[in-house]
């Protein structure tokens, strides 16, 4: 499963970047987020209909 994470502006929280990782990488990006206090938006990414 893929998931979007979304980094959100420290002041009013719209997203400023924006990335598309694998399950197995969202724990480490949670980790770093987490320890210079970045506030993050994770949700499935969506998938392309085939």
């Amino acid at each position: 499963m893929r998931f979007e994470i979304l980094r959100l502006d420290d002041v009013d929280g719209t997203p400023v970047d924006r990335t598309v990782v694998d399950a197995a990488s969202v724990n480490g990006i949670v980790q770093q987020a987490a320890a210079i206090g970045q506030r993050i938006w994770i949700r499935p990414a969506e998938t392309a209909a085939s």
